[in-house]
């Protein structure tokens, strides 16, 4: 799914705006994962596990948005953004949200990427 942080997509016409979506997680913190990294911080340096952890949780939000956006029948996404939010001092909420649309492409560039992405003619 195309997915743009912009509010149009240059060579693409937004022929429908299908709404707003989400993708949320909420993630609990790893006691072990905490405390190495409290150890890490005398020393300095990436936290790696910490890393991890949030890469693992922004691509599960990403796919619930690209879910969510199809099944509105969306074939991009448009303005979307992260928001992270503590919950309860151990838990973490990761959310993805954007407006989901169906663009068609109109520019040979465009079009080029959407055979790239795996779709010539988008869901109507």
């Amino acid at each position: 799914m195309l997915c743009v942080t912009s509010n149009d997509i240059p060579g693409w016409d937004i022929q429908r705006v299908c709404g707003e979506v989400f993708g949320v997680t909420v993630r609990s913190r790893n006691a072990f994962s905490q405390m190495g990294a409290g150890f890490k911080s005398f020393v300095g340096g990436e936290l790696q596990g910490m890393t991890k952890n949030v890469i693992e949780s922004r691509n599960e939000a990403m796919g619930r948005l690209f879910a969510e956006a199809q099944a509105r029948g969306g074939n991009a996404i448009t303005a979307m953004r992260f928001d992270t939010t503590e919950l309860g001092g151990n838990w973490s909420e990761i959310c993805a949200y954007g407006t989901a649309v169906v663009a068609i492409p109109v520019t040979e560039e465009a079009k080029q990427t959407a055979m790239q992405l795996g779709y010539a003619r988008p869901a109507q």
